[in-house]
């Protein structure tokens, strides 16, 4: 039905999605599932990774979308966190709730939106896995200046995964 999509030239010499009829599709590096990064499909305008393993590449250089990594290694999921709002007096714990990726071969970090499509179920045991991270991950997040979500937030986390309103 869609051969094209197992194709082995999906990915052109620049390593960009070429575009497959007026769906965007990729293969994860980690999982070979096929992924759909159409937004009524994952919810967001720029689908960076798997929602099957939440795996990642490491594409991005200085900034997302510039696609100037020399690196392109899996970037696996570490833990979740939120994303502060522009408002800088803002409560921190109000930000949106992020994946954090670290690269398996030069250890970059980045925080990467959830998309509407990925397992539930797979957010969550990044998450209790994340509360084990050893001493160096976690200095690594803090010297970043990314807050690692702990066991304290599983209401946080359980709201903004289900809808759900905080009590």
């Amino acid at each position: 039905m869609y051969p094209e999509i197992y194709s082995p030239t999906i990915h052109d010499h620049c390593d960009r999605w070429r575009r497959q009829s007026s769906e965007e599709i990729f293969i994860c590096r980690q999982c070979q599932a096929v992924v759909y990064t159409h937004p009524m499909i994952s919810g967001v305008n720029n689908r960076n990774h798997c929602p099957y393993c939440l795996c990642s590449r490491h594409v991005d250089h200085s900034q997302p979308g510039d696609r100037m990594s020399a690196c392109k290694a899996i970037m696996q999921p570490i833990g979740l966190t939120v994303k502060r709002g522009r408002n800088k007096y803002d409560v921190e714990i109000n930000g949106e709730l992020m994946l954090i990726h670290r690269c398996c071969e030069c250890g970059k970090l980045s925080i990467n939106r959830i998309a509407a499509d990925d397992l539930i179920e797979r957010l969550m045991e990044i998450f209790w896995a994340s509360l084990g991270l050893d001493t160096a991950a976690q200095r690594q997040l803090e010297v970043s200046g990314i807050r690692l979500l702990r066991s304290a937030d599983t209401k946080l986390i359980m709201s903004q995964l289900h809808g759900n309103p905080q009590n």
